[in-house]
């Protein structure tokens, strides 16, 4: 199950396990044309095809993948969109910062620290605003983390 249109197929199995393996294979494939089947599969009912698809896609290093990634960031499942957040972060892609940004008002404590560290690794100077109402989050990691995303982009 190597090549691109058995793959893509196998994104379509009834068993979960054929469509997680036909997921990783795709992402290892380097290939271009894996990127618009990956992204249609972050439809996927099961929440860990949605994980595995967001990491496929990280591996691909592919800004074809940002948009969807982005639609992605209001998953009901907090890992979801954790991995999402990890995939964004890797693509390095400007177009996330308003989404992300949008995260930052998230209840998980996860999603909002992993927010703000994109979005002061992305370094546009516009997240400056919406990281500092993290500043008074209850939570100590999430306030260390804006607080540091701050300085980063006040330095650009």
């Amino acid at each position: 199950m190597n090549d691109i249109t058995s793959l893509v197929t196998a994104l379509h199995d009834s068993t979960i396990h054929k469509r997680l393996a036909a997921i990783k294979a795709l992402g290892q494939t380097k290939n271009p044309l894996a990127v618009q089947p990956l992204v249609a599969a972050l439809a996927d009912p099961h929440p860990n095809v949605r994980i595995a698809v967001a990491q496929a896609l990280t591996r691909l290093d592919d800004a074809e993948a940002v948009p969807g990634l982005i639609t992605m960031l209001t998953d009901p499942e907090p890992e979801v969109k954790a991995s999402v957040i990890a995939a964004l972060s890797r693509l390095k892609d400007r177009r996330a910062v308003e989404p992300l940004s949008l995260c930052l008002d998230d209840r998980e404590e996860m999603i909002r620290i992993g927010a703000a560290e994109v979005l002061g690794n992305l370094g546009d100077v516009r997240a400056i605003a919406p990281l500092r109402q993290l500043l008074d989050d209850p939570f100590f990691t999430v306030r260390d983390t804006a607080e540091r995303a701050i300085t980063r982009l006040s330095r650009k």
